[in-house]
C-alpha cells in the first residue's frame, strides 16, 4: 500500500458509510428474530408486504422491486407457494405470463408480521424527530439512486 494512499477509515463520511452499514445488519438481525415466532424470515417478509401492497406482480417485477436475482425468487417461492402463501395464477390478457398473489392465510400472516415490523420501527426511532427521520430516509434514498446508477452503468 502506498504511503499516499488514503485508509478507508481516514476518509470523512467513514463513520457514517459503516454506521448504516451496521444499523442496516442489526436491523435485519433483529427483525429476523421477531418474525421467528412467524416461522419467516426477512427475505419472506420483504415478498409478503411487496404482495400485500402490489397484488398480481410477476415474478421478475419482484425481484426488481427486492434487488435481487430472480434466481432468489425461484427459491423462495416454491417454499411460500407449498406453506399456502402466496399462489400463482395465469395473466389474463398474456397466457405466458404467471402473476403472484397472496392467499388468505398470506395476507393474514402478512399483517402478523406488519405489526411486528411496525413495532420494531417505532422502538427504534421514536425518541428521533420525525424531521430528523425524513432527513435520514432522503439522504438513503440519495445514495440508493447512485448505487443503482453505478450498478446499471456495469450492466
Amino acid at each position: 500500500m502506498n504511503k499516499n494512499q488514503s485508509l478507508p477509515w481516514d476518509h470523512p463520511r467513514f463513520r457514517s458509510w459503516i454506521a448504516v452499514a451496521r444499523a442496516c445488519q442489526l436491523m435485519q438481525q433483529s427483525l429476523g428474530r421477531s418474525l421467528a415466532e412467524l416461522d419467516i424470515k426477512t427475505p419472506h417478509l420483504d415478498i409478503l408486504i411487496n404482495l400485500y401492497r402490489f397484488e398480481g406482480l410477476t415474478q421478475q417485477d419482484l425481484a426488481r422491486k427486492l434487488l435481487v436475482g430472480r434466481s432468489n425468487m425461484s427459491m423462495l417461492l416454491p417454499q411460500m407457494e407449498k406453506r399456502g402463501l402466496i399462489e400463482r395464477r395465469g395473466d389474463d390478457r398474456d397466457k405466458r405470463v404467471l402473476r403472484l398473489y397472496l392467499t388468505a392465510e398470506g395476507r393474514v400472516l402478512t399483517e402478523k408480521a406488519m405489526v411486528i415490523q411496525t413495532g420494531l420501527i417505532d422502538r427504534m426511532l421514536t425518541d428521533e424527530p420525525l424531521e430528523q427521520c425524513m432527513a435520514m430516509a432522503d439522504s438513503m434514498e440519495r445514495i440508493i439512486a447512485l448505487l443503482q446508477n453505478d450498478l446499471k452503468d456495469e450492466d
